[in-house]
């Protein structure tokens, strides 16, 4: 007799290798001691949240006191924190977004299920590029849809417009994009996303219906040596950005997010109205109280990314002086290199045999590759050097 349904049974057996990896980083440091083994298997940023995250709770902790200092709200939001993030989300997007326009989450996955449950009907589809962050499938399913995903270009990982056009059919309600993209790095150019836009506006019109536009973007903070990461907002009428504080403040456990609607939009009014009844029903009720005021004291700030881009820097010298083969990343704390012998698990395995954790590419759609998450201290990059090494000799040398 089964305790639990088929799907989340089916889920369990193959549960995100992300989780798995960092599982076994508990065990090793266990045996070893954490200074002996490099665990670069989740994306948990490690900096330091900025000074004005701790400013923000001091002063929310002096009306702490007070009658409802923790009591519901609208759930869409304190209205004046949805006003302050408008303002400073009309900056980031180059658009003009007032308060109506964006919906505060409990963290971008909070958005992402909002959104997909006030859009998707049984049986449609969300298509996303892969490689792709697994739980997106998840997301999907818990509201009747269905992932599929749709390969990007080889090598470069760009998306490839061509390929996405042909999987695009009348069950298409949502494309998904994430740039700066885990696990790659790459980040989108205009043109990419231009063009995506267009394609988009075309099929909309082809069947009758909206195909959603999402922009997954966590990482935008986060890009080096100037790249540009283009707003779809301005571009498309069906497009939202959903997002977090959750990298650029070092807040990942603090479940704050939100959705920034299109001003494009005609009836976003109806849009919203329904991301707000989603946002309640699926059990978020609201977002968090003291994440929002944390959000409002902490707008324009953000870690220090010179720190993620010297360890990019000493990720990428440890990988060449091994011999492995990868794309330098654009944007976000992810490389993404082929796996000696082209066997991504068994590659992970035998670099745990050396006690570096890394995500097999299989674990995102992609075969073939590993990621590693730098967002870790320079030194444990560093002092892993020997173990990628002799991993790579011991594989790429049969």
């Amino acid at each position: 007799m089964s305790l639990l349904a088929e799907s989340v049974s089916g889920y369990l057996e193959n549960a995100s290798w992300i989780r798995r990896m960092f599982e076994a980083g508990g065990q090793l440091k266990a045996r070893y001691g954490a200074e002996n083994v490099y665990d670069f298997s989740l994306g948990n940023p490690d900096l330091p949240a900025p000074a004005a995250v701790g400013e923000g709770l001091r002063r929310f902790a002096e009306h702490a006191g007070e009658p409802f200092a923790f009591g519901y709200m609208p759930n869409a939001g304190f209205p004046w924190a949805r006003e302050q993030l408008a303002a400073h989300l009309s900056k980031e997007q180059g658009v003009d977004l007032e308060a109506n326009d964006v919906l505060l989450t409990c963290g971008a996955a909070g958005g992402l299920n909002a959104f997909l449950r006030a859009v998707i009907n049984p049986g449609e589809k969300m298509l996303t590029f892969a490689p792709y962050f697994v739980e997106y499938g998840f997301y999907v399913a818990n509201h009747g849809g269905s992932l599929q995903a749709v390969m990007s270009r080889p090598g470069t990982f760009e998306p490839d417009l061509d390929a996405l056009e042909e999987a695009i059919d009348e069950k298409t309600r949502v494309v998904l994009i994430n740039s700066p993209h885990n696990p790659t790095g790459v980040v989108y150019s205009r043109k990419a996303v231009t063009s995506l836009c267009r394609l988009l506006e075309n099929k909309s019109e082809q069947y009758g219906h909206p195909i959603w536009l999402i922009a997954d973007e966590p990482y935008r903070f986060l890009t080096y040596d100037g790249v540009e990461v283009p707003s779809v907002l301005p571009l498309y009428q069906y497009a939202v950005v959903i997002s977090s504080f959750s990298k650029n403040l070092s807040l990942p456990g603090e479940r704050v997010g939100y959705v920034a609607v299109s001003p494009k939009l005609a009836d976003r009014a109806r849009l919203m109205a329904g991301l707000t009844l989603t946002n309640r029903i699926l059990g978020f009720v609201n977002p968090p109280v003291v994440g929002q005021h944390i959000m409002a004291a902490a707008l324009g700030s953000q870690v220090d990314v010179e720190v993620y881009a010297r360890r990019r820097q000493a990720m990428a010298e440890v990988l060449t002086d091994a011999g492995y083969s990868f794309q330098m990343p654009a944007g976000a704390f992810y490389f993404f290199p082929q796996a000696p012998g082209g066997d991504d698990v068994a590659f992970v395995n035998r670099l745990v045999e050396e006690r570096v954790l890394a995500v097999p590419g299989s674990g995102f759609g992609c075969p073939g590759y590993f990621r590693l998450a730098f967002c870790v201290d320079e030194s444990v990059i560093r002092n892993a050097a020997e173990g990628f090494a002799r991993a790579y000799a011991a594989v790429a040398g049969k």
